[in-house]
């Protein structure tokens, strides 16, 4: 009789019921933005270069064609240069086109395509996968909008040095946090590609363009400045060029508040619509 103890073989698998990943799946995370932003770099050309110089166009428009090189806006009593007024608008507006586009894309073509399951399958947790699909946008909207920087800071006549760095970064990562919300909220509702270009031309497009980006609120009728200060985009533009030319159409520190405020409400919602599976399972 052999009476030496048994060695049991370790089994490769965890016992049921035991979680292997315990906290956060750091890998799985990391592994999921690694690919969302390899997709749209893959393309860059189209998702990032080419927005970039549509954008760059307003500037050559307004600045040479429409003579707006000698003009100046009023900001609150203080004189802007044109050039200078209008440059961060249109940095922050390619980020905030670029980043709805990003955001808009992943689960919706998924549905299209029935490639679905590989946003389901991974053990990654819903707020793992917000947390991916958000950031990837975010990165994308920061290509964007360097590249634009850049562009712009290569142009005669216009100054895009920062005097207020931590305005652009705040501003910079809220606004677009909210609008890769917003893009993913669109991706859980849209079935088909016309769903999400329908949001693109009728929601984005006209907040994006009615939001001061040309010109200053303060020359509009009260009616109107009330209806731009309804609009979300228009707190995002006038901090992000606040940041820029140290003058703004409205406070900071409320503009701020309003969008940390909307960056809550749409992250919630679209946490709690992945957990539901709302239009994404069966």
């Amino acid at each position: 009789m052999n009476d030496q103890p048994k060695i049991a073989a370790e089994s490769p698998f965890a016992e049921p019921g035991v979680p292997q990943i315990r906290n956060v799946n750091w890998a799985g995370t990391w592994a999921l933005y690694r690919k969302e932003v390899r997709r749209f770099l893959k393309v860059q050309l189209q998702t990032v270069w080419a927005p970039a110089i549509t954008t760059l166009m307003f500037l050559i428009i307004f600045i040479v064609a429409l003579g707006g090189s000698g003009r100046t806006v009023s900001l609150r009593g203080e004189a802007v240069a044109f050039a200078d007024f209008i440059a961060p608008g249109l940095i922050i507006m390619g980020m905030i086109n670029a980043c709805f586009a990003n955001a808009s894309f992943s689960l919706m073509v998924g549905k299209v395509q029935g490639t679905l399951v590989d946003y389901l399958m991974p053990p990654i947790s819903v707020g793992e996968l917000l947390f991916a699909l958000a950031a990837s946008s975010v990165t994308r909207a920061v290509f964007v909008g360097f590249a634009l920087w850049l562009a712009m800071a290569a142009w005669p006549g216009v100054h895009v040095t920062p005097a207020h760095l931590w305005a652009v970064l705040w501003f910079g990562l809220l606004g677009t946090s909210f609008i890769a919300f917003l893009g993913v909220l669109t991706s859980i509702w849209a079935e088909k590609f016309d769903h999400g270009a329908a949001i693109t031309n009728f929601v984005i497009g006209p907040l994006a363009l009615l939001s001061g980006t040309f010109y200053s609120i303060d020359r509009l009728p009260a009616f109107f400045q009330g209806i731009s200060h309804a609009n979300p985009f228009f707190y995002i533009i006038s901090g992000f060029r606040y940041g820029f030319v140290a003058a703004a159409d409205t406070n900071v520190m409320m503009g701020s508040a309003v969008l940390l405020g909307l960056n809550l409400v749409f992250g919630g919602l679209c946490y709690a619509l992945l957990r539901r599976g709302w239009k994404i399972k069966a």
